[in-house]
């Protein structure tokens, strides 16, 4: 196969007239490397390089020499150049557009493809689903947080022996939060719950195993006969029919599958999920997957039956080899806590993500850019974006984007997070009676507590049965919700009342009468907790896309749980889904 390399350079005068009385020089080398063959046809690349750029300190000027710099260059080396999308792309890296400080001092940077504000979950994991599968059309991004610290809600402390969470506690291990655990590099600080371990909800005193599987559907003591076969025939259709209208939590659930599985099962895992009301939460927003069932199937089994047909038919694509293979229905952590993946992912991206940058202003410029000024550490600093996505709470984002659409701003100010406290504390192993110890220890995931068995505490995890290296030897450590949708009275309350009622409630169920006063590592109030999915949630989303659309704003995306779903691994989820939106975006508005 015979290969030729062809060298060229050439210099060029390229005249913007408006914009500066002289012309500027731009000196360009072209290389171009064809290979042909009896069986294929030519082909060529070319790749240029600005060796020397020089024009006025100005903006508008940059931009409009990014658009000239391709319509005077194409022609040129038009016969030799296949590839524009490569010329494109030299072009727009070779232009510095300056951007002018809040202090009115300009300073040359380029445009980011995205800007991230919020370095939460959310916002980390979308920008390494940017970093690992669209880094060729998103080259450059930043992600901005206005606290000194990554991670969001989750707050992992350590301390003489303990290690516990002030957030949340543990993940689903979905594919993509796996993916996003190993490409981080953690996946050899990856621990998983044990799949046996039995979760417990209270009922008439006693804590009562929830079912594991359908092996244990006949056995378990949580319903009565009557109530198991009101569910069986329920989930095969034999029930009312939908009302026709978005139901709640509730309505769906007594509908489908009777009143035991509402108020002993689902009314428990709301509170314990959501801290949620689900007499006020949208099925379809809040579960999402249950709900769709009944409408493609006519009933639950039906849904379910239709849907592995769907995947029989239609099989997903080849599992990700690297990915670990977990065992059964458990949850997920890392050996030091959650907050391992926020920090491995921000070392990852390094200078990238910007910490005590507080967002002042989002506005769009004349062009296809959106200007944020900042106040940092090292003063008033503004920054140009192609793209922008919120991963912060709706009523944050809604602040922001007031002075921008009042529509967009009024539907995510909609959106309720009422307050929850988590309370660690630790008690020794002598203070747990006896029944709920297995060959002397704790064991299972934890419990729940129904609101109607009188106890305010809405769950407990057994966090030191949960996970290995959580608490000294012979100490138990446990982690309490208090507060939610249906006790937002819990704000009133100082720490050590809010210790007390859980101390009291966990002598009503777990502990010994005589069990001493508990070690109290941390109590963290969140006065803004868990965004609720409640009806017409799906509405008001709706209504701020649309409101985004309508003031022109479409470089603006919204991100995070209010979004995507309050459990991590759907933040995980939506932050891979939200990088494919705004990858598709930027290629769009690039190469338009």
């Amino acid at each position: 196969m015979g290969k030729a390399l062809l060298a060229a350079s050439s210099s060029l005068l390229v005249s913007i007239p408006g914009c500066i009385p002289s012309s500027i020089s731009i000196s360009i080398s072209i290389s171009t490397t064809s290979s042909s063959s009896s069986s294929s046809s030519s082909s060529s690349a070319a790749c240029l390089t600005l060796k020397s750029l020089k024009f006025a300190n100005n903006a508008a000027l940059g931009r409009q020499l990014e658009t000239h710099l391709m319509s005077s260059l194409v022609p040129c080396i038009g016969r030799t150049c296949k590839n524009r999308r490569q010329l494109s792309v030299a072009a727009k890296q070779a232009v510095a557009v300056p951007s002018t400080t809040a202090e009115g001092s300009e300073k040359e940077s380029q445009v980011y493809d995205c800007v991230i504000v919020g370095a939460g979950i959310s916002g980390l994991c979308t920008a390494q689903a940017l970093s690992t599968k669209h880094s060729s059309t998103v080259g450059s991004l930043l992600v901005t947080e206005a606290r000194d610290r990554v991670g969001g809600n989750i707050i992992t402390r350590e301390e003489n022996g303990y290690l516990w969470e002030e957030g949340p506690n543990s993940f689903q291990p979905n594919d993509s939060m796996l993916t996003m655990t190993v490409d981080s590099g953690l996946k050899d600080e990856l621990v998983l719950g044990d799949p046996n371990a039995p979760r417990f909800v209270l009922w008439e005193g006693k804590l009562r195993p929830v079912p594991a599987g359908p092996a244990d559907l006949l056995f378990f003591d949580l319903m009565s006969t009557l109530g198991k076969l009101r569910a069986g025939f329920g989930a095969l259709g034999f029930r009312p029919s939908p009302p026709g209208r978005e139901e709640s939590v509730e309505e769906f659930v007594r509908r489908n599958l009777g009143d035991e599985v509402f108020e002993r099962l689902i009314e428990p895992f709301c509170s314990g999920v959501y801290a949620g009301d689900p007499t006020n939460l949208s099925m379809k927003a809040a579960f999402g997957k249950v709900w769709k069932l009944e409408e493609v199937g006519g009933s639950i089994i039906g849904g379910t039956i239709k849907l592995l047909q769907e995947k029989k038919r239609n099989p997903p694509p080849p599992r990700d080899p690297r990915l670990p293979k977990p065992k059964g229905q458990t949850v997920g952590s890392f050996r030091k806590g959650l907050i391992a993946l926020p920090q491995a992912i921000a070392a990852k991206l390094g200078e990238k993500v910007k910490l005590k940058w507080k967002l002042l202003s989002l506005e769009k410029t004349s062009g296809l850019h959106y200007k944020l000024v900042y106040e940092t550490p090292d003063g008033p600093k503004s920054i140009l974006a192609k793209a922008v996505v919120l991963t912060v709470p709706s009523y944050i984002a809604s602040n922001i984007l007031r002075p921008l659409s009042q529509a967009v701003a009024t539907s995510l100010s909609r959106f309720y997070y009422p307050p929850v406290a988590a309370v660690s504390i630790s008690y020794p192993k002598e203070a747990i009676r006896e029944e709920r110890l297995v060959d002397g220890e704790l064991t299972g995931f934890g419990q729940l507590h129904p609101r109607s068995q009188g106890i305010e505490t809405l769950g407990t995890i057994y966090s030191s049965s949960l996970f290995p290296g959580r608490a000294p030897k012979g100490r138990v450590l446990l982690l309490n919700y208090i507060g939610g949708a249906t006790n937002p009275q819990i704000l009133s309350k100082g720490e050590d009342a809010i210790v007390g009622s859980v101390d009291r409630d966990l002598h009503k169920i777990l502990l010994k009468p005589e069990s001493p006063s508990p070690h109290v590592l941390g109590v963290r109030i969140w006065p803004q907790a868990i965004p609720q999915f409640c009806l017409g949630h799906l509405d008001n989303l709706e209504q701020a896309y649309c409101g985004l659309k309508d003031a022109d704003l479409e470089g603006i995306f919204l991100g995070g749980n209010y979004v995507a779903g309050v459990a991590l691994g759907r933040c995980v989820e939506g932050a891979y889904e939200s990088a494919e939106v705004v990858s598709k975006y930027v290629n769009a508005i690039t190469y338009a």
